[in-house]
């Protein structure tokens, strides 16, 4: 499968590397970023170096007007789509029940759930067989903590449990216009933002991982691909841990 890719969250961490890696294997990328467009700048001008397309569009996806319109700068400028990586998340700071405001509980789930259907709904208007579409693929990504859920994240860890209902759900519901809807679930991943230096913190941080380490943003975005690519053709609705065996 070749064309165009959107990936939300795109300028750092599992995103950029996502967005590298499909880059590499010859699809188009947008590169979705809300705030950091240095970042996302420096990833497109990592593509471009080696000959891939990209084009960096900003966007806030719990915004429905601004969602669309980086879908239609796609259209134009990209070409069709075939596949939608849902990254972009809001990770709220950790606190317990009396000490979060309702706006910080409900930004965490208008970004992670809102943000990800409304992202879908223009995926799907574009990929659907029954609409003039080719078809095509969607990842998003939860969270191990979708499952089971954390100590003081439960407006994150509600928000991926969420995801992962949808995602199955709507798995069921396009598959019959061509497309496929999978999640990969990722446990506790190095992107820059854990506190890695502290060794007490990384032993905590890896306590009870099978492979006793933390996992790389590259280690998720090869799971993304391979749910993205003909190679998984008969897979949907599932939601792949990739955790180290957390």
């Amino acid at each position: 499968m070749t064309g165009t890719i959107v990936v939300t969250g795109a300028s750092r961490g599992i995103g950029a590397a996502t967005a590298r890696l499909l880059a590499a294997r010859g699809f188009a990328v947008c590169v979705n970023y809300q705030s950091s467009e240095a970042a996302a700048a420096a990833v497109v001008e990592d593509i471009r170096q080696v000959g891939g397309a990209a084009l960096a569009v900003q966007a806030d996806i719990a915004r429905e007007d601004q969602v669309q319109a980086m879908f239609q700068r796609v259209d134009r400028e990209l070409g069709p789509l075939r596949g939608l990586v849902n990254n972009a998340a809001d990770i709220t700071p950790r606190a317990d029940i009396l000490s979060m405001s309702p706006d910080a509980f409900r930004r965490c789930l208008d970004v992670n759930v809102t943000g990800a259907f409304l992202c879908c709904r223009e995926a799907v208007r574009r990929m659907s067989t029954a609409l003039g579409g080719q078809g095509g693929a969607i990842v998003n990504l939860s969270s191990q903590a979708g499952t089971f859920g954390g100590m003081r994240i439960t407006a994150y860890a509600s928000s991926k449990a969420a995801l992962n209902t949808f995602t199955i759900g709507l798995a069921r519901e396009v598959g019959p216009l061509g497309i496929r809807v999978n999640a990969v679930s990722p446990g506790v991943v190095d992107t820059g933002q854990e506190d890695t230096r502290n060794p007490e913190r990384l032993a905590a941080m890896t306590a009870g991982i099978a492979l006793a380490r933390l996992g790389r943003p590259d280690e998720v975005a090869e799971a993304i691909a391979w749910l993205l690519s003909d190679a998984s053709s008969y897979v949907t609705g599932t939601i792949l841990p990739v955790a180290g065996g957390r």
